[in-house]
C-alpha cells in the first residue's frame, strides 16, 4: 500500500476520535488557509514578539511562517501564542556560517515568491500599493536593527507602512498585522488561485487530527500494523 493510500486511511480511522464539530471547523478552516501570502521573521529577540507575530498569521489564514536564524534562535512564549503554533507549519533556517537569510530567500524564490522586506524609510512602495497577483512573502526585521543589509539588497520589494506621526516605527507584531491587513483581504477577493490544493489540505488535516487525538501515537501505531502491506 502506497504513502497516499496509507495517509488516507489513517485520516479517516482518527476522524473517528473527533466530533462532527471539530470535523466541519477544520474543514472550514482549511478552505481559508493560504500559501499565496507568507510571512519571514529575520532575528527576532524578543520570545514574546516572534510569537505575537505567529498568533497573528494563524488567525490571518497563513499556513506558512520562516524563521532566519542568524545569531538568534527563535524561542516560544506559549503565553502569548495560545496554540497557535500547532495549526501552522514554522519552517525555520539556521547554519553555521550565518548564512540563513540567503537560505530562506533561495527557497521563497524556488516557491516562486515575490520577496517584500518591510522598512520604514519612504523610498520603498507602501504595502497597500503591493499587487497580490503573485505569491508574497513579508519580511520582517530584528526589533533593534530591522531587517538586515542582505536582504534590504537581495528582495524584490522594500514595503513601509504609511505613518503620520512623530514616531517613526511600530511594535513588529503590530506592523506585521497592518501588513496582512493590507493584502489579505485584496487576495480573498481576487481571482487569484490562492487557496490550498486538495492534496495540501488533506496532508494537513492529517497533522492536525494527530493533534486533537488523545493517545494519538497509540491510536495510530495499532491501526497501522493491522493494515496490509
Amino acid at each position: 500500500m502506497d504513502e497516499s493510500r496509507r495517509n488516507q486511511l489513517l485520516t479517516e480511522h482518527l476522524a473517528n476520535y473527533i466530533t462532527e464539530h471539530k470535523k466541519a471547523f477544520v474543514n472550514q478552516v482549511l478552505d481559508m488557509r493560504t500559501r499565496h501570502i507568507t510571512m519571514v521573521l529575520e532575528e527576532i529577540f524578543q520570545s514574546q514578539n516572534a510569537s505575537a507575530v505567529i498568533r497573528t498569521c494563524e488567525c490571518m489564514g497563513l499556513q506558512d511562517i520562516h524563521i532566519i536564524e542568524n545569531e538568534v534562535k527563535y524561542a516560544i512564549n506559549r503565553r502569548v501564542l495560545k496554540g497557535s503554533y500547532k495549526w501552522v507549519d514554522l519552517i525555520k533556517y539556521r547554519t553555521r556560517e550565518n548564512t540563513s537569510t540567503a537560505l530562506c530567500f533561495a527557497e521563497l524564490k524556488r516557491k516562486g515568491y515575490t520577496i517584500l522586506v518591510t522598512d520604514p524609510s519612504p523610498d520603498g512602495k507602501s504595502i497597500y500599493d503591493i499587487p497580490i497577483n503573485n505569491k508574497l512573502a513579508i519580511v520582517m526585521g530584528n526589533e533593534l536593527h530591522g531587517t538586515s543589509a542582505y536582504a534590504l539588497a537581495h528582495a524584490d520589494e522594500k514595503v513601509h507602512i504609511p505613518m503620520y506621526g512623530f514616531t517613526e516605527s511600530l511594535n513588529i507584531s503590530v506592523s506585521a498585522a497592518l501588513c496582512l491587513q493590507a493584502v489579505i483581504p485584496k487576495m480573498r477577493q481576487s481571482e487569484v488561485p490562492w487557496q490550498l490544493s486538495d492534496e495540501e489540505k488533506d496532508i494537513i488535516r492529517l497533522q492536525w487530527y494527530r493533534k486533537m487525538v488523545r493517545r494519538c501515537e497509540i491510536i495510530e501505531r495499532e491501526f497501522l500494523k493491522a493494515l496490509p502491506a
